[in-house]
Parts: structure tokens; sequence; C-alpha cells
């Protein structure tokens, strides 16, 4: 009985033991906190919305030299944004509106045709971009997309002042001329970023998809009468 009342009590002696206030306590039991915020560090939510602006169209002005001049960077795709392919595609629908086609109810592209073709179409080809192994995400992919398409947007510009002058065979040409230089510069700019996200051995059936978004864009480009 005695034996099972000691088991029962393992810590009993415990309470008869003292420390002498002469012995020093050592240990550090300080918590461990992350390095504060330095108070010269940049922050946007203290700038004013006039320079968050600036700020953004600036970023959106360089992504449009990378896609100008196309190169192997990352820039493009480390500060991904849509804002770019959103004035891109207004721009492109806002221009394409007017055709002869849209008056006699031919299916001319529509305003929300030409946003349904360039979202949905570039959301198809970032879904068939990662079903092959790509590396960008969907994101990435929907930004490098949009941007690529401003040598097109470009070109629909040129070709509306070039259809103030008539409509001949002469207009025709420069048109056709302008319409497949801006194609290929998409192409090759869209190509030139996403190459080296995808596997050596499936960057065809990744090029192909892009071939056909940019070549639908460009035909209906060249295809627009006033």
């Amino acid at each position: 009985m005695a034996s099972l009342e000691e088991a029962s009590k393992p810590f009993a002696g415990l309470s008869d033991v003292s420390i002498s206030e002469d012995i020093p306590v050592e240990g550090d039991i300080s918590v461990p906190v992350g390095p504060s915020r330095r108070d010269d560090e940049f922050s946007t939510l203290d700038e004013p919305v006039k320079e968050t602006i600036l700020r953004d169209l600036r970023a959106v002005g360089k992504k449009f030299i990378h896609v100008l001049y196309p190169k192997r960077s990352s820039a493009l795709l480390r500060d991904w944004d849509l804002w770019g392919p959103l004035l891109l595609c207004v721009t492109l629908a806002l221009l394409l509106q007017g055709g002869a086609a849209d008056s006699d109810d031919q299916g001319g592209p529509q305003f929300a045709e030409v946003f349904v073709i360039v979202w949905f179409g570039s959301i198809i080809i970032t879904l068939n971009s990662k079903l092959l192994g790509g590396t960008l995400s969907f994101f990435q992919s929907l930004c490098v997309l949009g941007y690529c398409i401003l040598p097109l947007t470009v070109a629909m510009a040129v070709c509306r002042i070039v259809l103030l002058s008539g409509t001949g065979k002469v207009s025709a040409a420069i048109r056709l001329v302008v319409v497949t230089s801006s194609f290929g510069w998409s192409t090759f700019a869209s190509t030139a970023f996403l190459a080296d996200s995808q596997p050596s051995n499936r960057k065809a059936l990744v090029v192909y998809p892009v071939f056909l978004f940019y070549f639908v864009i460009g035909w209906m480009i060249l295809t627009f009468t006033p």
C-alpha cells in the first residue's frame, strides 16, 4: 500500500528542493524577432495616387519596348500585369468598329467578339502550354500573349489611315505588307519569351497555337473595310 502511494506521487519530494539566491541563473530566454522594417524602405501605401499611376504607366511602357525589341529577358515575365493587354484589346476592338460588315450584318467583328477572341484564345494557348509542361504561370503567359498584340494593334491603326485614301489595289498591297509584318513580329516576340519555358521536344506544339492565334487577329485586320 505504501509503495502504491509513493508511485502515485513521483514528484512529491521536489517540494523540499530550494535554490540558493547566491547561484546566478544563466541562459537566454529572449524570443527571437525578425528584422525590423527599415524606416527608409519603399512602401506603395505611403505614395500619392499620382505617383502610383505614373509608376504603373512607366512599367507598361517598358513592357511595350520589350515587345518592340524582343529578346530573351525575364523583365516581362517577372513583373507581369494585365493592364497592357487590356489596353491593347480595347484599342484593337475600337479600331475594328465601323466596318462595312457591321452594317450589312455579315458577321463582322463586334466589340464583344474581339474581346472573346483575344482573351479566350489567350486562355486556350496558356492551358495548352501548361499541359505540355510549361514553367510559366497562368497569368505570366496571358501577359506575354496580350502584350505581343501590340504590333497588330499598330498595324490596325496604320490600315485605318491607309483606308482613308481608298480601297484600291495599292491600298490592299500596303495593308497586306503591314499586317504580314506585324503578324510575324507578334509571333516572333511571343515565342522569344515563351521559348525557354517549354521542353525542347514540345516547342513546336506550343508555337503552332500561337501562330493560329495571331493569324486570326491579323486576318480580322486585313479583311476590315470601312
